[in-house]
C-alpha cells in the first residue's frame, strides 16, 4: 500500500476569516503514498527536511488526530473518493491481479455507480482532473476496468495502476549504463504512455496538473484536482546524486525530493493572487509507513495494521483566503476526523448538490477543516483489517481484525469480539497498556458496536485467510 498525501484547495465559508469572493473555491487534493505520521519535519522528523510542506503548515493548520479509513492503499483511496467505508464497495486491500483479488473476496475495481466526489463536483460546474496514482482498478492483468474518466474526471494522467494516459517509471542507480524499465506491461492499460525517470514522476504529474488548472481559469471554471504521487512508496528511486546504501536513507532521499517537487505546485497557487485567495490545500498520506523506511512517530504499528501507525495520517490544510488569519501556524491536536469526512465537507464548501439516495459515512466537518472549530466527527470510526494482512509481510505480530475509535477510546478485537484491547489514547497514544479489564463496560459496548458494524458490511475472505501461512497463494508483492 502506498502512503498517501492529500492537498485540497478551496474557498472558505462566509465570516470574518473568509476571502470576499463569490467564485466557487478551487480544490486540490495531494495524497501521498505510504508516508508515516512522523515523516514531515513539521510532524517531528529530525532525519529529513520537508520545507515546502512545513511552509504550508506554518501558514495554515496541521492536524494530529486525522485518520484514513484503511491501513492500505486501494481501500483508503476508495474512502476518500466516495465518502463511504470501502467495505461497501468490496475493496478491502490493495487491488492486485484478477486471481488474487478473487482469492481475497474483493471486487476487481471500484464500481462506477459509487458516489464520487469528482463527479458531484463536475455536476456543480467544476473542471475535474486526476494526476497521479489511482489504484482503484486497472492494474496487472485487470485490463477491462473503467477508465478514470468514467468516474467524473475530465482529464487523467496516472501510473501503472489505472486505465488511461500514464507515466511509466525508468530506474537509474549509480553504475547503470542506461535506465531500466519496470511495469512494462502497463503500456497496454492506456495510451499515450510516457517513460520517464521514476525520481521525476511527481514533477511529471504537476506539469500536467498546472496547465489543466490554467485552462479551467481561462474558461471561468473552478477546478478540482487530485495530485496523488507515487512517492514515497517502495522501491525507492531518488535522483542518482542522492543515492544511499540503506533502505532508510533511500526513503528519506525520496521524501525530500518529493517535497522539493511539490513546491512547484504550492508556489504556483501561492504566487497567483486569484488562486491564493480562493484555494485550500490539504496534504495527507494514504496509510502508514513501510517498516524500516518511514516513521509513525510516537505511535505503534505501520502500514497494513489497525494500530495508530497504520491508520493515523499527518494532515496539513492551507488556504490564506479561506481560514481564520489567527489560525496560521495552528496545531489542532483535538479534532478527530477522517479522510471520508472530507467528501461531504468539500461538497458543502462547493455548494454542490448531493442527489437523493446518497448517504455518506463521512460527516460534514468543514468548520474544523477551515479552522473555525475544533470539533471532530460525532460518530465513531470503524476499521476492518485487510483480508490478507492477519500476518504482516514485514514480520510484525499477528494483528486484531477490527478497530473502533470513539472519543478518547480505541478498541481492537477479533471478528467475533474476542481478545479485546482497549486503550485510552489521550493518556496512552502508543497503545501500550490494555485497559479492557479496568473498563469492562466500555470494552463491552465498543466491542458490540464494532462487531455489529463489521457484520453490516459485505464480507471478504479475511476469516479464511487468517488460517493461511503468510505469503501463501500470492503471485505479486502487495502495493
Amino acid at each position: 500500500m502506498r502512503t498517501l498525501l492529500l492537498v485540497l484547495a478551496f474557498v472558505s465559508l462566509s465570516g470574518p476569516a473568509v476571502a470576499a469572493v463569490d467564485a466557487k473555491p478551487n480544490i486540490i487534493v495531494v495524497f501521498i503514498d505510504d508516508m508515516g505520521w512522523g515523516d514531515f519535519s513539521c510532524f517531528g522528523n529530525a532525519d529529513a527536511k520537508t520545507p515546502n510542506v512545513d511552509r504550508l503548515a506554518a501558514e495554515g493548520i496541521r492536524y494530529s488526530q486525522f485518520y484514513v479509513n484503511a491501513p492500505i492503499c486501494s481501500p483508503s483511496r476508495t474512502a476518500l473518493t466516495t465518502g463511504q467505508y470501502p467495505q461497501r464497495w468490496r475493496i478491502t486491500s490493495f487491488l492486485n491481479n484478477r486471481a488474487d483479488n478473487e482469492r481475497r473476496g474483493m471486487a476487481q475495481w471500484l464500481d462506477p455507480k459509487a458516489p464520487v466526489l469528482a463527479r458531484l463536483l463536475k455536476q456543480a460546474g467544476y473542471a475535474t482532473g486526476h494526476f497521479g496514482k489511482w489504484h482503484m482498478g486497472g492494474q496487472r492483468d485487470v485490463d477491462d476496468a473503467p477508465p478514470i474518466t468514467a468516474y467524473g474526471f475530465d482529464e487523467s494522467l496516472t501510473n501503472f495502476e489505472g486505465m488511461g494516459a500514464k507515466l511509466l517509471p525508468l530506474t537509474l542507480k549509480p553504475g547503470d549504463e542506461k535506465p531500466g524499465q519496470i511495469w512494462q506491461d502497463a503500456e497496454r492499460l492506456g495510451q499515450p504512455f510516457t517513460w520517464m525517470l521514476r525520481s521525476q514522476i511527481t514533477t511529471g504529474f504537476i506539469d500536467a496538473a498546472i496547465p489543466f488548472m490554467e485552462r479551467a481559469e481561462r474558461q471561468g471554471k473552478p477546478f478540482y484536482v487530485n495530485l496523488w504521487p507515487d512517492d514515497v512508496h517502495s522501491p525507492f528511486w531518488p535522483p542518482i546524486e542522492k543515492w544511499a546504501d540503506d533502505k532508510r536513507r533511500l526513503y528519506l532521499a525520496v521524501l525530500e525530493e518529493m517535497d522539493r517537487q511539490l513546491g512547484k505546485l504550492f508556489d504556483h497557487v501561492r504566487n497567483s493572487p486569484d488562486l491564493r485567495n480562493n484555494t485550500l490545500i490539504v496534504v495527507c498520506s494514504d496509510n502508514g509507513h513501510e517498516p524500516g523506511a518511514g516513521s509513525a512517530g510516537p505511535f505503534k504499528g505501520a502500514k497494513g495494521t489497525l494500530f495508530e501507525g497504520g491508520i493515523r495520517s499527518p494532515l496539513v490544510v492551507w488556504g490564506p483566503g479561506l481560514t481564520a488569519p489567527e489560525k496560521a501556524g495552528h496545531h489542532d491536536d483535538s479534532a478527530v476526523f477522517s479522510a471520508f469526512d472530507l467528501v461531504p465537507s468539500l461538497l458543502r464548501l462547493a455548494k454542490a448538490n448531493v442527489p437523493a439516495g446518497i448517504a455518506f459515512d463521512g460527516e460534514d466537518v468543514l468548520e474544523t477543516v477551515v479552522g473555525k472549530s475544533n470539533a471532530g466527527r460525532r460518530a465513531p470510526l470503524f476499521w476492518r483489517r485487510p483480508p490478507d494482512r492477519k500476518a504482516s509481510p514485514y514480520g510484525l505480530p499477528p494483528q486484531p481484525d477490527l478497530a473502533v475509535r470513539e472519543g478518547k477510546w480505541k478498541l481492537l478485537c477479533e471478528y467475533d469480539g474476542s481478545k479485546p484491547q482497549l486503550y485510552v489514547l489521550s493518556e496512552d497514544p502508543g497503545e501500550t497498556t490494555n485497559r479492557a479489564a479496568q473498563h469492562p463496560d466500555v470494552a463491552r459496548r465498543l466491542t458490540e458496536r464494532v462487531v455489529a458494524w463489521h457484520k453490516s458490511m459485505p464480507p471478504d475472505n479475511g476469516p479464511a485467510l487468517a488460517l493461511v501461512p503468510p505469503g501463501a497463494g500470492k503471485k505479486k508483492k502487495g502495493k
